[in-house]
């Protein structure tokens, strides 16, 4: 049965495939590949994890007392039963076999293929029978969780190459896991919960495949297997499609493939507006081998290393400063004496690490994370291990140009305990005789107090990047991943655009450099907007670079400045924006 799914349009295009669940459990699952030859030690595992449970229930049950109520004794029996049912093992090892997941994914992926079966089972016992099966699955989970140290040691990313493409559905994928996907085959996300600006689009923009999240019960509805089409411009999904549907879409995919190839030609062109301005555009890049790919697209630097992104998924261990300096160092080298700027780890929040440090288990539960501990704020909090950073961040400046970027910058007591703690690094690099060269310091404009003290911080910093999606979620004091406010995410708000706007005339004024690093940056439809405000430097996903270098190519920078008081001025600016934008758009020559 065909259906429908409506959710947030988050990444675009178009994308057609079958379904991927990754189920949600109530403990944490590893979601990877694994290569051909691991199979039959990752089908081990697993029998063997069921084996070790099967122990556990059976010693239990020989060890109830006499006055032991019976039905304790039947629940047990039941739980032995469905360990031992080929359906159980059977179904979940035809997953590792087929889509070469790893035993947890495969045992999770197949409890939510039998839950639905007992979900329509008409008797009301067997029905609840459900709960039974969750408890063994997790169960086996722990016992896996337990023997990690039998799991393989490689991590595989598969090729599907021949085999029907794969679309991601899941209620919401973990920054772990989506390092993890971003390494493999996936044509397309689908997620329940999530905004624009959530770490799920953002991935999906940077591997530039079509994404719909906030869908609320997309991974309820869809089941394994199913064809799906993902509608990335319109936010729709759509489930089991006729096959004009099918059709109708499979040519919008050409179309868009021909776009892409044709926008990809203008990668080697200067980006220089018809007025003679010179624009950089920069990639932002998540771990060093993207710089390859930021070269390739054209890219004229690096404006954004999130550095985060070393730290994560590594079982709980930080990154030492010697594997920190490696990873900077490659990236500096691969964008050939462009330059590399590095943001100092931004956790918290939608971020979290897959550990608790000291200061963090100090604040476990705190209410709003967004507000908490994190960023720059952890750093601080954590005066080792930032020093360790900064060490690996100025060794790499020896072998190209480096620039220093801290994240979510609010106080001017944190510029002084950063400098000064620069300072102590430079003094301990020197003392250890390790070369390092000058390291511009920025700071990120991303929350409403720094865009409205900016010139004090001005006085104290080299350069400025604005990070529009924080400051947007900041501005209007709402969650940028929680679905149910994010119809109230507005970049165009007059808030929003004003603070921009000023933020980057008071950075030229004073003869700092000044880039956005945000989504709009790699956002066509604000291009000429930002170009209008005076920004000359970008930064956004190298994906992005082809389209966003076609405006700036057809855009003319100095009526662009004339048009902004009255954009700006009206209730409406993105209506505003539109009209005032169409003329210029239609006048401008065509570039190919």
């Amino acid at each position: 049965m065909s259906f429908q799914v409506f959710g947030i349009p988050v990444s675009r295009g178009v994308a057609i495939g079958r379904a991927v669940l990754v189920a949600s459990s109530r403990i944490d699952v590893a979601h990877y590949f694994v290569a051909p030859h691991e199979i039959p030690g990752e089908v081990d595992r697993l029998l063997r994890a069921r084996d070790a449970v099967a122990l556990e229930l059976t010693t239990l049950k020989d060890e109830l007392p006499e006055d032991a109520p019976h039905e304790l004794a039947a629940l047990l029996d039941v739980h032995l039963m469905l360990l031992h049912d080929e359906a159980f093992t059977g179904g979940a090892s035809h997953w590792i076999v087929e889509r070469h997941y790893n035993a947890e994914w495969a045992l999770s992926a197949h409890l939510e293929v039998l839950a639905r079966q007992f979900d329509e089972m008409e008797d009301d016992y067997l029905r609840e029978r459900k709960a039974d099966l969750e408890q063994v699955v997790e169960r086996v989970l722990r016992a896996l969780a337990e023997a990690q140290g039998d799991a393989p040691a490689s991590v595989t990313p598969r090729d599907f190459a021949g085999e029907d493409p794969l679309l991601l559905v899941a209620a919401d994928i973990a920054p772990a896991d989506m390092i993890q996907f971003k390494r493999s085959v996936f044509r397309g996300f689908i997620t329940d919960i999530g905004g624009k600006t959530s770490h799920t689009a953002i991935v999906a923009r940077s591997m530039d495949i079509p994404a719909v999240v906030g869908t609320r019960e997309a991974s309820r509805l869809i089941m394994q297997d199913d064809w799906v089409i993902i509608d990335g411009d319109a936010g729709t999904v759509i489930v089991n499609p006729s096959p004009i549907v099918l059709e109708e879409y499979r040519f919008r995919q050409r179309q868009s493939e021909l776009e892409r190839a044709r926008l990809s030609r203008l990668r080697h062109t200067p980006a220089v507006t018809l007025d003679g301005e010179h624009i950089e555009l920069h990639a932002n890049i998540e771990m060093p081998a993207d710089a390859e790919a930021a070269v390739e697209a054209g890219a004229t630097g690096v404006g954004l290393f999130r550095s985060e992104f070393l730290f994560m998924n590594r079982g709980g261990e930080l990154p030492s400063e010697e594997e920190q300096f490696e990873a900077y160092k490659a990236a500096v080298i691969a964008m050939k004496g462009m330059p590399v700027t590095i943001r100092t780890v931004d956790v918290g929040a939608d971020k979290p690490l897959d550990r608790l440090t000291a200061s963090e288990l100090r604040h476990e539960h705190v209410l709003n994370p967004a507000m908490g501990l994190r960023a720059i704020r952890w750093s601080l909090a954590e005066p080792s291990m930032f020093r360790q950073q900064l060490r690996a961040i100025y060794r790499a400046s020896a072998f190209g140009k480096v620039r220093l970027l801290i994240p979510m910058v609010a106080h001017l007591s944190e510029v002084r305990q950063i400098l000064e703690t620069v300072r102590r690094v430079q003094q301990q690099l020197t003392d250890a005789g390790h070369a390092y060269t000058r390291v511009e310091l920025g700071v990120m404009v991303e929350i409403p107090a720094a865009a409205v003290m900016l010139p004090l911080l001005l006085k104290h910093v080299d350069f400025v990047s604005i990070g529009t999606n924080d400051l947007i979620q900041y501005t209007l004091a709402i969650d940028r991943a929680d679905e149910a406010v994010a119809h109230l995410y507005d970049p165009w708000h007059p808030a929003v655009l004003q603070l921009i706007s000023q933020s980057i005339a008071q950075s030229r004024a004073a003869g700092k450099s000044v880039s956005v690093c945000g989504e709009m940056a790699g956002d066509p439809a604000f291009t000429e907007l930002l170009l209008g405000m005076g920004l000359r430097s970008f930064s956004m996903h190298p994906s992005q670079i082809p389209a966003v270098k076609q405006r700036v190519l057809r855009a003319d920078a100095q009526r662009l400045a004339a048009a902004l008081p009255v954009i700006l001025g009206g209730d409406d600016p993105q209506s505003v924006a539109e009209k005032e934008l169409a003329g210029m758009r239609a006048r401008a020559p065509s570039v190919h």
